[in-house]
């Protein structure tokens, strides 16, 4: 049997891998607007949420260009502060908006009605502006008493069934928990965790897509 040569060898190393459908159409601009969990707190360049989801959906075959503006550390009250500066400094208008606050808020033990107004302020801007919106949403833990907990873990699915915005009802769903999905401070997914959650979310961000402008 024929030995393959060095050549041979090195191109077969370097051979291209299986093919992936290629971004197709006009790009799509999607704005990642949040705290952490989108900002990509303790992880390295390129593998925050944002850019899971901007990867599946271009391995999808979708010409999508996710924006982060995530900044750790935000509670609603900050975001709602800087939702309309974000907007009005984009290079064009998002086709979508994922919001993705709420965090900070439960760690602070904020009070619910102060969330529930800071989001459903939020949410108001962005339909006066006609933007379609994915909710990822927060739920409090157990400790804080259920009186918190069913005050809070409602702001979110409230209000996607008034505005009839899509739901990622919680945004740590299968990977809170899991110390191989978590960093130390078992507040932040590692990378593992990201692409947990983008696996899942991704799909919803693509349904969520309007039609193409």
């Amino acid at each position: 049997m024929p030995t393959a040569t060095a050549n041979e060898a090195a191109d077969a190393a370097t051979a291209a891998p299986a093919e992936v459908a290629r971004p197709q159409g006009p790009e799509r601009v999607i704005l990642a607007f949040g705290d952490s969990l989108y900002a990509g707190y303790g992880l390295g360049r390129g593998q925050s949420l944002p850019d899971a989801i901007q990867a599946r959906l271009r391995q999808g075959g979708i010409n999508a260009t996710v924006v982060n503006a995530g900044v750790s550390g935000d509670t609603t009250a900050a975001g709602r502060e800087r939702l309309a500066f974000v907007l009005d400094q984009q290079k064009r208008v998002p086709d979508l908006v994922m919001l993705g606050l709420g965090g900070n808020d439960v760690l602070r033990q904020i009070s619910p009605a102060e969330t529930r107004a800071n989001m459903t302020a939020m949410l108001d801007d962005l339909k006066r502006r006609r933007l379609p919106v994915l909710l990822t949403g927060m739920r409090a833990p157990p400790n804080l008493g259920p009186d918190y907990v069913a005050a809070f873990d409602a702001i979110w699915p409230d209000l996607a069934k008034r505005d009839g915005d899509q739901l990622y009802p919680f945004i740590l769903d299968g990977v809170i928990g899991n110390p191989a999905l978590m960093q130390a401070d078992r507040v932040h997914p590692n990378v593992q965790g990201v692409n947990r959650i983008a696996d899942r979310l991704a799909p919803l961000v693509e349904q969520a897509l309007p039609p193409a402008r």
